[in-house]
Order: C-alpha cells, then sequence, then structure tokens
C-alpha cells in the first residue's frame, strides 16, 4: 500500500510540475504576442 500511494504521490506532483512550466511559457508567450499587437496598433495610429 505505501509502494502505491508513493507511486501516486510521484505521478502527481511531475504532472503538477510539468502543468506549471507549460502554463508559465504559455503565459509569457501569449504576454508577448498582446504586446506586439498593442506596439503593431500604436505605430498603425501614429502613420
Amino acid at each position: 500500500m505505501d509502494e502505491q500511494f508513493r507511486i501516486i504521490l510521484i505521478i502527481i506532483v511531475s504532472v503538477s510540475i510539468f502543468g506549471l512550466i507549460v502554463f508559465v511559457f504559455v503565459k509569457n508567450y501569449i504576454r508577448n504576442k498582446i504586446n506586439q499587437l498593442i506596439k503593431e496598433e500604436k505605430e498603425k495610429k501614429l502613420k
């Protein structure tokens, strides 16, 4: 029983860490994309 519990905990922790890393990358990608679009809109308005 202890071995199964340990394996389940390892899986849960691994999936959580992987999910957190993916979340951070996606958040940064979306933030950069939004900033790029805002910059392009400002340049269009100036012209």
